[in-house]
């Protein structure tokens, strides 16, 4: 059982185990690397990095919902990818010795663990099995990502919608209700899309029960939906 992480709560704790980086290390190198990480809340709009700036740390996202993207030599953004709870992000980056690729803002207020290069590798000079415990999460955390690449190709997009919104529901049987955290066009880059699929996938939930009234989304039985997302697709 792993304790005494400063400023992280058990569930703090959980999300790290969640996430592929941090799954193999042993309690001793976790304590570490919490020992000289840095949790702060982040306001929404607030920016973490700017692209090319040095990438001298990386984050985990204890809570709430960050965009990475690219500015155009116009001036507009292209949005890379959205990052949710339990997730790290920048590690390649800073690991690569480089510079941030994208920026980074904050789409709602959030929790973030900060990890800097300087800290990261005074943890491996006190024990270098860190890095053999993340090699072998890198390992675990590729093949998940090839997995997410082929639900991509052969999973419908209802599917792949309806998965994204039991994330904001409780377990268990019932209805639910909730607002999603950010605009419809933020999801749908968040699994992949165009925001008319995602609009399309939404109207196809509808006979199972899914009701959306502008960002606000309601469901009337989790079951159901549960049930829709496992099928398999044809």
């Amino acid at each position: 059982m792993t304790a005494g992480l400063p400023n992280l709560s058990p569930q703090d704790i959980a999300a790290l185990r969640a996430i592929p980086l941090f799954g193999q290390l042993s309690d001793r190198a976790l304590s570490l690397l919490a020992g000289v990480a840095l949790v702060r809340p982040v306001a929404r709009g607030a920016t973490l990095f700017l692209q090319d700036e040095p990438a001298d740390r990386f984050f985990v996202l204890l809570d709430g919902w960050v965009k990475l993207f690219r500015l155009t030599r116009e001036g507009s953004e292209a949005v890379v990818h959205v990052i949710g709870p339990a997730e790290s992000f920048a590690e390649a980056a800073m690991f690569a010795d480089g510079k941030f690729p994208v920026c980074a803002e904050a789409v709602t207020d959030a929790r973030v663990m900060t990890l800097t290069a300087e800290g990261f590798a005074r943890c491996l000079r006190e024990d270098d099995r860190i890095a053999f415990g993340m090699l072998g999460s890198l390992s675990l955390r590729l093949r998940h990502l090839v997995t997410q690449i082929e639900q991509l190709q052969v999973q419908p997009a209802p599917q792949r919608v309806a998965a994204f919104l039991l994330r904001f529901c409780p377990a268990g049987d019932g209805s639910a209700s909730f607002a999603l955290p950010f605009d419809k066009a933020l999801a749908a880059r968040r699994l992949g899309m165009q925001p008319e699929t995602f609009s399309r996938a939404l109207a196809k939930l509808r006979p199972l029960g899914v009701d959306t009234q502008g960002l606000l989304v309601s469901v009337a039985d989790l079951s159901a939906l549960r049930d829709f997302v496992e099928t398999p697709s044809d």
